[in-house]
């Protein structure tokens, strides 16, 4: 990078870093406004108030381990077994922290903590990119948060708007799957996908992981394809990584 440009970086301040933020966002919040009218619909079939499941997206913030918690709930809902599957979906967090904690040294902890949690697969994307954007550029510290609340703050707050909006117009609109928005995750999960693409060999642990889920999402009933699904794309990383001896 040109040292006009990493002028041009070093040079911003906080509000314009978090402008920069929420314009770079803006492509995924569109895709993730259908996505979360879709889980606010399906909520609100399963009996979610608008103050259950605004509570629920805003503290917990992971919409795979929301539509399987939604999927799940029955009467009396099964607690333990949404726990464990909210547990498991959600456990990719603790790699994704482990990756962006060393960028958030220089924060204090509460800070630091703060981040982590606004941390979703979208804010981590679009975080680590910046970081490695900055260090190429020489600028420290190269996690920037200013950039990351505009990021983290627009997804979150949008995320919890139209999961309630969701509740609110899913009666009106009945089955919105046949819309289409029910392909507004795998979407934005593949332009995340692609921007992280570093070759075949370090995507073939995601598609062993989806046909192992997808086999048994369709042979098997319940929730087994989560662990499947994950366990096949560890077992996977173990594999391809191991050392000959």
């Amino acid at each position: 990078m040109s040292s006009s440009n990493s002028q041009a970086l070093s040079e911003r301040s906080f509000s314009e870093e978090v402008w920069r933020g929420m314009l770079a966002t803006l492509p995924i919040l569109i895709g993730i406004l259908p996505f979360g009218l879709l889980l606010g619909a399906q909520a609100q079939q399963q009996g979610f108030s608008l103050f259950n499941l605004t509570l629920m997206t805003g503290l917990n913030f992971a919409g795979g381990s929301e539509f399987a918690a939604v999927a799940l709930w029955a009467s009396p809902p099964p607690l333990l077994t949404i726990v464990l599957v909210t547990l498991l979906v959600n456990s990719r967090h603790l790699l994704m922290g482990a990756a962006l904690a060393p960028s958030l040294a220089h924060l204090p902890p509460r800070k630091a903590l703060f981040a982590l949690f606004l941390m979703c697969d979208e804010s981590w994307a679009m975080s680590i990119t910046d970081v490695a954007r900055r260090r190429a550029a020489g600028l420290y510290p190269s996690f920037n948060t200013g950039f990351y609340a505009g990021v983290a703050g627009s997804l979150w707050f949008t995320w919890i708007f139209a999961t309630g909006l969701g509740v609110i117009v899913g009666p009106v609109l009945g089955d919105i799957t046949r819309w289409g928005f029910d392909m507004a995750f795998p979407a934005v999960f593949l332009v995340l996908l692609k921007g992280m693409w570093k070759g075949f060999r370090s995507g073939l642990p995601w598609l062993v992981s989806l046909i192992c889920a997808g086999a048994t999402y369709h042979y098997f009933p319940g929730a087994a394809y989560v662990p499947v699904g994950a366990a096949s794309g560890i077992i996977a990383i173990l594999l391809l990584n191991r050392k000959v001896s």
